[in-house]
């Protein structure tokens, strides 16, 4: 690469970060491409160069994080496991993701609250999110002949559940913990909800 191109590859990567986390502190509404450019110390026109408008600069950033996650995903090679291995790990990577990487829910929070309009600009978020999909089929498959899982199992409707289980937990960490009054973010908590998980998804993967 030449290195006016390693430049910009590099200017706009940090510009990524600064939005991601001025988007995630302030969503979209409140974000400011002043605070961005602060952030990354760049010009502002610098900014509006790569991208044209907010709304923009928010797409490249929500394609950026579901990029981040996939990659990290691949790295557990879970076709590479026993059946029910990979499910346990897989559940236990998007709890852990999701504990180690708060941005990405308050993106994803803001995201939804705009109903998704921006994703649906987007050429590539599908392709991104699919393989995933064919790869939690392939192991649901898999542990069917080996007679360890049920038949049946819709891959999607199995991810949203594990996705789910840990998003509704962490985003809503701090009303549940004041309506039930108990901390939900203390080590033991954290450990109790991520067992209570794997229990779950391991519960209704399994034959009887």
């Amino acid at each position: 690469m030449k290195p006016r191109l390693r430049d910009a590859d590099r200017s706009q990567q940090a510009i990524l970060v600064a939005a991601r986390d001025e988007f995630a502190q302030y969503g979209l509404g409140g974000a400011r491409m002043d605070r961005i450019a602060e952030r990354v110390k760049l010009n502002k026109r610098l900014i509006y160069y790569y991208f044209a408008r907010k709304e923009d600069l928010f797409l490249a950033v929500l394609e950026r994080t579901y990029a981040d996650i996939r990659d990290a995903e691949k790295q557990l090679h879970l076709t590479d496991l026993a059946p029910a291995l990979a499910i346990r790990r897989l559940t236990e990577f998007t709890w852990s993701y999701y504990l180690q990487h708060p941005e990405f829910i308050s993106l994803l929070n803001t995201a939804n609250l705009h109903q998704a309009k921006h994703l649906m600009k987007s050429d590539r978020i599908r392709d991104m999110n699919s393989p995933l999909i064919e790869t939690l089929g392939q192991i649901l498959e898999r542990g069917r002949v080996e007679g360890i899982f049920r038949g049946g199992i819709d891959p999607l409707q199995l991810y949203v559940s594990i996705a789910g289980l840990a998003y509704f937990y962490l985003s809503n960490k701090h009303t549940l913990s004041t309506i039930f009054g108990r901390n939900l973010m203390t080590p033991e908590a954290l450990g109790e909800r991520l067992a209570h998980m794997c229990d779950l998804i391991q519960g209704y993967v399994l034959m009887d």
